[in-house]
């Protein structure tokens, strides 16, 4: 695609393993709580089997292959757990304050599309201090359309919130299912791929970049 500044109007941004560094924590509590549930689980088989995905859909996968269902209360837990690490460790994905503030300064709008309840990215965000770089408005979950990821539901509705045309957003993932969910909806996709081998998301769609500060300049914008 063209990657003319002055055809972007809105970056929608991922929240967990793009904004805030959340994924390692999120792994070792659900690797815990899987394996106390019956499942044994390392984080390194938490990470590959499950991220990306909604919470419903790692418990069905997990109580398939334990072959019953997790525990009632097995959600419950886990979020409560999860809640505990984050407040206690969570950390900004570094660069994540600069390419948000550099696109903003280019002129080009910015939200956040996550898989995660609303009420995770209100707290994911305030507890690494990025909360006020997005409007009350600007803040999506999943839980806001009928499909998540990898369909285009979520990404189609942030747009249509903003304001925006699919073809004039792009959209900042660092899973498989995000670019696919984004590629779905018609919007350019960069992924940030860290340390992680960036074949996959490449093959998925997206372009690539290993810092959140290449970001502005992937999208065209004359930012670093």
């Amino acid at each position: 695609m063209n990657s003319d500044p002055l055809r972007f109007e809105l970056v929608i941004f991922d929240c967990d393993g793009v904004l805030v560094d959340s994924e390692p924590l999120s792994t070792a509590v659900l690797a815990a709580s899987l394996t106390a549930a019956g499942l044994p689980t390392s984080s390194e088989d938490a990470l590959r089997d499950y991220k990306g995905k909604l919470l419903q859909e790692v418990t069905d996968q997990a109580g398939g292959l334990l072959g019953a269902p997790l525990p009632e209360d097995f959600l419950e837990n886990y979020e409560r757990d999860r809640e505990r690490a984050f407040r206690a460790s969570l950390r900004a994905v570094p660069g994540a304050r600069e390419a948000v503030e550099a696109v903003k300064a280019a002129g080009v709008a910015v939200c956040v599309a996550s898989q995660g309840k609303r009420s995770k990215t209100e707290l994911t965000l305030s507890l690494t201090g990025l909360h006020d770089l997005f409007g009350a408005d600007a803040l999506f979950s999943a839980d806001d359309v009928k499909r998540g990821k990898p369909y285009p539901d979520l990404f189609q509705h942030a747009a249509a919130a903003m304001g925006a045309t699919p073809d004039s957003c792009a959209v900042v993932e660092d899973t498989v299912i995000g670019v696919t969910a984004a590629v779905a909806a018609s919007m350019r996709v960069v992924a940030y791929a860290g340390d992680e081998d960036p074949a996959p998301l490449r093959a998925a769609g997206a372009d690539t970049v290993r810092s959140l500060t290449e970001v502005p300049a992937a999208l065209g914008l004359g930012l670093t």
